[in-house]
C-alpha cells in the first residue's frame, strides 16, 4: 500500500494536529487529526465532507476554508456562520 499524500492545514497550541490527506489509491480526500501525546495521541481519519459541514468553524476548519480559497481564488478565508 502506497503512503498517502498530504498537506499540514494545522497545528494548535496544545499539540493537536490536522492534515489534508489523499488516499493515492483510492483518490479520496481526507483530513487526518493527530491528538496531542497528553490526550492519548489517537488518530481519526474525518471524510472532507463531514469536516466542512456546516457549524464547523473552529481554528482548523478555517485554515482548510483559507486553503481551498488559495486554490481557486484570492485566499481570502469565506465567512462561516454556526448554524
Amino acid at each position: 500500500m502506497a503512503a498517502e499524500l498530504g498537506r499540514e492545514i494545522h497545528t494548535s497550541s496544545n499539540g493537536d494536529r490536522w492534515d489534508l490527506l489523499v488516499d493515492p489509491g483510492t483518490g479520496h480526500s481526507f483530513v487526518r487529526h493527530s491528538a496531542n501525546p497528553a490526550s492519548g495521541g489517537y488518530v481519526s481519519d474525518i471524510g472532507l465532507s463531514a469536516f466542512l459541514a456546516d457549524g464547523r468553524g473552529g481554528p482548523e476548519h478555517q485554515a482548510l476554508w483559507r486553503m481551498i480559497a488559495s486554490l481557486v481564488g484570492d485566499g481570502a478565508a469565506p465567512t462561516i456562520t454556526a448554524t
